[in-house]
């Protein structure tokens, strides 16, 4: 298997990557990139986020969401505009936090969960939520 992708690490930095082989191992899944040829080399890797061509995305279920796709998206509290989702990150819960731009303020950090989650409409780009009350006053960002 030859696939090119980004590897962008933790530090920001993306380059250009290609997967020359993958294989199962202890519920995951191990990749071999070209040029990465020791442990120690592979090491250096750790904690990277691996970034496919859209065109080589797998076309998911109905009501499955890329992340990636969140990425520019407005999100609402009900009628409420919070604002643009800049990043999607991972914290200490399960689920994913929107980084959500708002305006002069620090950048809310609000859980991408079902149980708060209305409707995600990508083609208006628009994520309807109903949020728990006070949790955009106790959930920023450190900006």
């Amino acid at each position: 298997m030859r696939l090119w992708a980004l590897l962008k690490t933790q530090t920001n930095e993306r380059r250009e990557v290609q997967v020359e082989d993958l294989w199962p191992h202890k519920g995951l899944l191990v990749l071999k990139f070209a040029g990465v040829e020791t442990i120690s080399d592979a090491e250096l890797l750790i904690g990277a986020e691996l970034q496919l061509p859209r065109s080589e995305r797998a076309e998911l279920e109905p009501g499955w969401t890329y992340l990636s796709d969140l990425v520019g998206c407005t999100v609402f509290d009900g009628e409420r505009e919070i604002g643009p989702i800049e990043d999607v990150t991972f914290g200490a819960g399960e689920a994913p936090l929107l980084v959500v731009k708002s305006g002069a303020k620090l950048p809310y950090e609000i859980p991408f969960a079902q149980a708060y989650l209305e409707k995600v409409d990508l083609e208006r780009k628009q994520i309807r939520m109903r949020l728990p009350e006070g949790l955009l006053d106790v959930n920023k960002g450190s900006g």
